[in-house]
């Protein structure tokens, strides 16, 4: 099938049965930003961040690229030149989805993590305000074509796969507990001087941090991500590993320097990998 000057050839394959997630009723709660990607942090004690840096780039890349052969054009201009670049960056996109995905269910396969909670509000890439060149990056982010693709492993592979509204996460503090509304929602709480309302026990500050109401900083993005799994209504003692240590410092993973390991497609017989890649 011809695309942007180019030629594809679809085939049709049996999968193998993969490996099936052990029901051990731990949760990954994921937050999806932009430099950081996806933020991930489980109920077992570990959390990770997948970096998005390297997407951003690729997409600035274009964006630049697109703008120069666009000058003095009119418009809807198109040649071979802007089809080629938009291929390219699409394949990219592709592969970084791909990776990502295979990466997470990696993950959860090993670590014994049998629900996956995304964070997600419902038009929330056109209809955020954070600046127009932090909106074009968001919105040509592919996040929802990874939440698409993270979903349809989940069913294959066991895992229970639950898309939670994410407002609140940010700002509510998880270590102190605080009520998380859902969305349109604001409990009457203490009265302050500017309005009566809901109000969090700590806050966020630069450099990525929250400050709880003790005063200990934590990474924001673990943060939300751990008041995502709140989100979804989970025992409470399942939360005992989520410490501060675990929301402080989160592994990084870079998308160019993931191990083969997690980016392999697993049998059902073992763990060992399979020909087939992600």
């Amino acid at each position: 099938m011809p695309r942007n000057n180019s030629f594809y050839l679809e085939f049709v394959y049996g999968q193998p049965k993969v490996k099936q997630a052990e029901q051990s009723g731990h949760i990954l709660g994921i937050d999806p930003g932009l430099n950081n990607w996806l933020t991930c942090v489980s109920t077992t004690g570990k959390s990770f961040i997948i970096d998005g840096k390297k997407v951003k780039s690729q997409n600035q890349w274009y964006n630049k690229q697109v703008a120069k052969l666009k000058t003095g054009r009119e418009q809807g201009y198109w040649d071979e030149n802007l089809a080629a670049i938009t291929e390219k960056r699409n394949r990219q996109m592709r592969d970084n989805v791909n990776k990502a995905a295979r990466f997470i269910i990696n993950w959860c396969l090993k670590n014994r993590v049998s629900t996956i909670v995304f964070g997600w509000n419902q038009r929330n890439k056109d209809s955020i305000n954070i600046g127009k060149k932090n909106n074009q990056s968001f919105v040509q982010v592919p996040t929802a074509k990874l939440k698409s693709r993270i979903s349809q492993l989940c069913e294959q592979h066991g895992i229970d796969f639950v898309e939670t509204e994410e407002s609140y996460t940010s700002k509510a503090s998880f270590l102190d507990s605080d009520i998380l509304p859902a969305f349109g929602e604001k409990p009457v709480g203490e009265a302050t001087p500017k309005e009566l309302g809901w109000k969090s026990s700590g806050k966020r500050i630069k450099r990525g941090l929250f400050k709880d109401y003790q005063g200990q900083l934590i990474n924001a993005d673990c943060n939300g991500s751990a008041n995502i799994i709140r989100k979804a209504k989970v025992p409470t003692q399942l939360l005992a590993k989520v410490v501060r240590g675990v929301l402080s410092l989160p592994h990084r993973y870079n998308l160019d320097s993931l191990s083969r390991l997690y980016r392999k497609q697993h049998c059902e017989e073992d763990f060992n990998l399979c020909n087939n890649s992600a």
